[in-house]
């Protein structure tokens, strides 16, 4: 059985096997492909992943949603996410990577900007706030490079300073709405990573509740004045974005995608897809050309 190909962080002399740090130029990038531009095909990683675009084109698609990749933008992307990324040549900027063992905040503020930034995929930065998120990544990049004594905590510190602009600017067109109750933004961002972590097993409301220790009537005050949805809507989205995942990015067979999703009737599950995507498994991969 065929899973979703996910890539993995190679140790380096800098960091320790279990906390991986890499930043490149997207221009260097160019160098290694040695073609016209640099094109990956569909695949998760596991750990989190940044790139910026200074100037360039191109397209980033990123759970199966595309974003135009133009001069001043930036992604974000959290491990587990599905992402095919088509960049012209000639691009310029800055990718990251890096492992939860590198960069993880645990105090609780700190914890939760990451966590809200994380939850953010897309930003197109007004001009001002981006030569601002670009000169961050500079001097990480250069502290990377030149490694001198210290170098690691103050690329931590740079990502600390990255975060926290970054919510800034995305507030603007972020999920969250930045003006929130404080405590249903908290609990609705831990509500998607029990999503994240769970949704193969666990497919009540009643589950999440019960994780949470709140009743079904808050979590839906939460969800809904976050995005709009009710709990129940949530818990599909993402049994439906885990199965296009498997549908795109994989050649099993939809019984396999089924049992790796939880379901024993495979019946139950293609028509729990169409009802929610108007194709069945089948015809929604083959009309995607996949």
């Amino acid at each position: 059985m065929k899973k979703i190909p996910v890539r993995q962080l190679k140790a380096s002399r800098e960091t320790s096997k279990d906390a991986e740090f890499k930043i490149r130029k997207v221009e260097d990038l160019e160098l290694i492909e040695k073609e016209q531009k640099i094109v990956q095909d569909i695949h998760k990683h596991d750990f989190y992943f940044i790139l910026i675009i200074n100037e360039g084109s191109g397209t980033h698609e990123l759970d199966f949603v595309e974003y135009p990749v133009t001069h001043s933008t930036l992604f974000v992307m959290r491990p587990g996410q599905a992402h095919k990324l088509n960049l012209k040549k000639k691009c310029t900027g800055y990718l990251i990577e890096f492992s939860p063992g590198f960069y993880f905040p645990c105090d609780k503020i700190s914890h939760n900007r990451f966590r809200k930034a994380m939850n953010k995929n897309y930003c197109n930065p007004d001009k001002k706030r981006f030569v601002k998120l670009l000169g961050i990544f500079d001097n990480i990049y250069t502290e990377f490079s030149e490694k001198q004594e210290g170098f690691i905590d103050v690329i931590k510190s740079g990502l600390d300073i990255f975060i926290i602009e970054y919510n800034r600017e995305s507030s603007k067109t972020g999920v969250i709405d930045n003006n929130s109750n404080p405590y249903h933004q908290e609990r609705f961002e831990d509500f998607t990573e029990l999503l994240n972590n769970n949704i193969t097993s666990l497919k009540l409301v009643s589950n999440y509740t019960e994780l949470m220790n709140i009743t079904s009537y808050q979590l839906n005050e939460i969800t809904k004045s976050a995005v709009g949805k009710t709990a129940s809507e949530m818990i599909t989205d993402q049994i439906i974005l885990e199965a296009k995942r498997y549908l795109l990015a994989t050649t099993n067979q939809i019984k396999d995608i089924a049992d790796l999703l939880g379901y024993d009737d495979v019946s139950y599950f293609i028509r729990f897809f169409k009802k929610h995507t108007g194709y069945s498994p089948d015809n929604y991969r083959k009309s995607n050309h996949l």
